[in-house]
């Protein structure tokens, strides 16, 4: 009997989101981006499919042109990172930018942080309220500065706790198709196992991805659950799986 390790199954495939993370910081290597990690997990969680990860700088023009592209590109773009009043935020000027609107105060956003966020209006700092014209206010429940959503474009604030927080407001509506994942860690090297991936892939109706490290990863993902789990089971047992490792059940397989 041989020990197959993997991961259970879940939703990972659907409308297609393109990720922009904006800041300098995050391109000097100052701050880890852990913001796009979390929100790709999250977003193929929902049966979506993140089909673009890009860091900008703090320059409007680069955000407006990249926003631009994308939101033409993909179902939606998620934006996250310099949104507030401070100088080096100007993520929201560039997502105006990119619809050809004006960044303007808006109303709702201020009633609601000097309502429900019990901000007094004269210690808002200028700008914590502006928003591309028409766009739809985001609260921030863990912070001041709002997002906004406009034209498909999500802008979330760059703080992780802020952007979790707010992303939790709007994920409901990012959803997609139910497909199916399912991997298998093998102690062999990569390149010794073309020919078994080569027969696994001829053999069921899945896509295959295998990803190196201290063991090779091999992931499985389709719309049938059965079929899924089949292409688990045959190359489990043609394959030397790392011992004892486990991220679900471990199921035995025949030799």
């Amino acid at each position: 009997m041989r020990r197959v390790a993997f991961v259970g199954l879940g939703r990972i495939a659907g409308m297609q989101v393109a990720v922009v993370t904006v800041g300098d910081e995050l391109l000097a290597g100052d701050t880890v981006n852990t913001n796009a990690s979390w929100l790709c997990e999250r977003l193929t969680d929902r049966g979506v499919s993140v089909r673009r990860v890009t860091t900008l700088p703090d320059v409007v023009a680069d955000i407006a042109r990249v926003v631009n592209e994308y939101r033409a590109e993909y179902d939606a773009v998620v934006v996250t990172g310099g949104v507030g009043p401070t100088h080096d935020d100007v993520t929201m000027a560039g997502v105006a930018a990119a619809v050809g609107r004006d960044l303007e105060p808006h109303a709702g956003a201020r009633e609601w942080l000097t309502g429900e966020g019990g901000y007094a209006a004269g210690d808002l700092a200028d700008g914590t309220a502006d928003l591309p014209a028409g766009a739809r206010m985001i609260p921030n429940d863990a912070g001041v500065a709002p997002g906004a959503v406009v034209e498909g474009i999500y802008v979330f604030p760059g703080v992780p706790g802020e952007m979790k927080a707010m992303f939790e407001r709007v994920d409901d509506e990012f959803s997609g198709t139910e497909t199916y994942t399912a991997a298998v860690d093998v102690d062999e090297p990569e390149s010794e196992l073309i020919d078994r991936l080569s027969a696994v892939r001829e053999r069921f109706d899945v896509t295959v991805g295998s990803y190196p490290g201290e063991s090779v990863r091999v992931k499985f993902t389709g719309t049938d659950e059965s079929t899924v789990e089949d292409a688990r089971r045959w190359l489990g047992a043609r394959v030397d799986v790392v011992p004892g490792e486990s991220d679900g059940a471990v199921d035995d397989v025949a030799e």
